[in-house]
C-alpha cells in the first residue's frame, strides 16, 4: 500500500530534495512526502482507491502534475518523474549566499575490497558561496566539514576513519575548501578550481559543478541548488594505511569519489528557524 516514486533531472541524477504531494479529486491533499538521497519516495500511508492528482515540487525545478490511479490494494505506483531544470544557463543572482546544510549532503564513496562500495557522508558542515557581480568568473566558495561528523553506518569503521591512519581528527578537527577561480564547461556546468585542505595537507581540486536552477523557499526566501563532484585520491593527504589481503586485493580504495548536493539561501546567514 502507498505511494512509490523516482524523481530524475533529465540526465538522470535523482533529486534528493524533491516534494511529492497528492489530492484527491477534491484538490484535498491527502499525502505529503520528501524523497530520499536516492531520489525516491516509498511512503505506506494507505489511500482510498479512486483517481488522484500527484505534483512534484522542487527547488531550481518547473513543478509536474499528473494523474494517478489507487487500486483496491490502496497502492499508487508514480514510476519516475523527470523535472526540467529552471534558471538557464546563469548562475544565481550576485552577492552571498549561505549553504544550508539541513537540505544538502557531503558524501563519499569508497571502493571495498574491490568488489564493492562503502558510502560515508559528513553530517556537520558549512559554507558561503559570494556570486561575483560582473565577472561570475571570479566568484567564491567556502566550506567547512567537520571531521569528526564522518558517518558511515558503522561505528567501528567510523572510530577507525577518525584515527592517526585516516582523517586523524583530534590533530586536524575540520577540512576546508577554498576556491581559486571559475570556468564555464557548458551551460549549466562549471568547473570549480580551489585547495582543499584536510589531515594537515593542501591539495588543489577541481570540482566538476551543475548549477540546477534557482527558485523561492516556503520561509520566504530564494534558494539555489547545485550538485559538484571530485575524485581524491588518500596519498594525496598523506593517509596511506591499508590493509592488503591474500589476495592482493586492497581492503580499502585509495580513491575516492565525492559527491555534494548543495542548497544555498540568498543572504549571508541562514533564515531563523
Amino acid at each position: 500500500m502507498g505511494l512509490t516514486a523516482k524523481i530524475r533531472t533529465r540526465d538522470g541524477w535523482a533529486v534528493s530534495h524533491a516534494v511529492v504531494t497528492v489530492t484527491d479529486m477534491t484538490g484535498t491533499q491527502v499525502l505529503r512526502a520528501e524523497t530520499d538521497a536516492e531520489g525516491a519516495v516509498r511512503d505506506t500511508t494507505e489511500l482510498v482507491p479512486g483517481a488522484y492528482t500527484v505534483i512534484v515540487t522542487a527547488v531550481g525545478y518547473a513543478p509536474v502534475a499528473s494523474s494517478a490511479i489507487v487500486t483496491a490494494s490502496g497502492r499508487a505506483e508514480v514510476g519516475t518523474v523527470t523535472l526540467a531544470r529552471q534558471g538557464g544557463t546563469e548562475l544565481p543572482p550576485p552577492g552571498p549566499w549561505t549553504i544550508d546544510p539541513v537540505h544538502s549532503s557531503v558524501a563519499a564513496v569508497a571502493q571495498h575490497l574491490g568488489i564493492s562500495s562503502v558510502h560515508g557522508r559528513f553530517t556537520e558542515f558549512g559554507g558561503t558561496v559570494e556570486i561575483a557581480p560582473d565577472d561570475v568568473t571570479k566568484s567564491r566558495v567556502e566550506a567547512v566539514i567537520k571531521a569528526a561528523s564522518i558517518d558511515t553506518g558503522n561505528g567501528m569503521r567510523d572510530t577507525h576513519l577518525k584515527s592517526g591512519d585516516f582523517l586523524d581528527v583530534e590533530r586536524h578537527p575540520e577540512i576546508t575548501y577554498r576556491s581559486t577561480g571559475l570556468t564555464q564547461a557548458g551551460s549549466d556546468r562549471w568547473t570549480v578550481h580551489g585547495e582543499l585542505s584536510m589531515h594537515g595537507v593542501v591539495r588543489p581540486v577541481d570540482l566538476d559543478l551543475a548549477y540546477l536552477g534557482t527558485g523561492a523557499d516556503p520561509w520566504g526566501g530564494t534558494r539555489a541548488a547545485f550538485r559538484a563532484t571530485a575524485e581524491l585520491h588518500r596519498e594525496d593527504f598523506a593517509m596511506n594505511y591499508n590493509q592488503v589481503l591474500q589476495a592482493g586485493i586492497a581492503a580499502i580504495g585509495t580513491t575516492l569519489k565525492v559527491e555534494l548536493d548543495i542548497q544555498a539561501v540568498q543572504g549571508d546567514s541562514l533564515p531563523q528557524a
